[in-house]
């Protein structure tokens, strides 16, 4: 049997940048146990399997899958998945509907296609659940869990906490840029005091409105088999919900240029939307730019 896939660099206008994903784009017939060992295979942050949709009205189910474990969300596979298909349809003069509505574990996933000149470019994704805010983490924790000092994580505005709108992860604000780029992930404090039940992982960020970007981030999953993500979608579209429910307006729309991945050579651009309306998230997004990478066939 051959599956063909498709290989995309997400958010990211430029080749070897941004955040590679494979998408299967016909995976039916594949059992969960294949789709893990594919995954692992590739051994990218993720992986996706297009199935038709169990609702004819949808475009398709999609599951992700990391190198270790199926997510029930994730940002770049949808921004991404959506970029292929339609770029697929389009090449195959077979029109793709546009919305995009993939059902995933999480709930139905929108994704609008960007266009330029007609063809697509990239996509832009609408968070599948509401912001839900958790518990907050000791600073010390996330500190040996990143290599970082607790001093280098600030609280002034929030303390390291939990957070989602589809997939947990941990949430920490630091000090400084510099602060930033010296983060390691130790996979050994993750699994003893932050396993995957409880957060995927974490994200750290810094406010920086240097290179025309609001902020500067990074992620760490390596209880995933990603000890570092160089695009977070989920991540990011959580974080915008996040800073805006923490401002004191009652109504706001908050955009956010977000940089991730510069501190492992794969430089990308997120741009995320939150809107809050009388006190409360009514709508986030996220979404960015793609490349075509690599196609070929999987034998199976």
């Amino acid at each position: 049997m051959q599956l063909e896939f498709i290989t995309v660099d997400v958010f990211t206008a430029q080749k070897f940048g941004g955040n590679p994903l494979a998408v299967v784009i016909d995976a039916r017939g594949l059992a969960t146990a294949q789709m893990q060992a594919i995954a692992a295979e590739f051994n990218l942050a993720e992986t996706t399997f297009v199935l038709p949709p169990q609702d004819a009205s949808h475009t398709a189910e999609v599951r992700i899958f990391t190198p270790r474990a199926e997510l029930p969300f994730a940002g770049h596979p949808n921004v991404g998945t959506g970029f292929v298909l339609a770029s697929r349809g389009q090449s195959r003069s077979r029109a793709v509907g546009d919305p995009l509505l993939f059902e995933e574990k999480a709930g139905l996933v929108r994704v609008d296609v960007l266009k330029e000149g007609g063809s697509p470019v990239g996509a832009r994704l609408t968070a599948p659940q509401p912001l839900t805010r958790g518990d907050d983490i000791a600073p010390d924790v996330v500190a040996a869990a990143c290599s970082v000092e607790a001093a280098d994580i600030e609280t002034a505005n929030h303390r390291p906490c939990l957070a989602s709108c589809g997939l947990p992860l941990a949430f920490a604000e630091l000090k400084t840029r510099a602060a930033l780029a010296s983060a390691r992930p130790r996979a050994d404090v993750f699994s003893e005091r932050l396993k995957t039940g409880r957060a995927a992982g974490i994200l750290l960020y810094v406010k920086d409105k240097s290179g025309g970007v609001d902020i500067q981030a990074r992620m760490f999953a390596p209880l995933q088999g990603v000890p570092e993500d160089p695009a977070t979608g989920s991540a990011n579209v959580t974080l915008v919900g996040l800073l805006a429910s923490l401002r004191p307006e009652r109504d706001l729309a908050l955009n956010l240029r977000i940089s991730q991945g510069v501190d492992m050579g794969r430089p990308s651009l997120l741009e995320a939307s939150a809107e809050k309306r009388d006190g409360t998230i009514t709508a986030l997004s996220i979404g960015g730019r793609c490349v075509p990478m690599m196609r070929g066939a999987l034998e199976l």
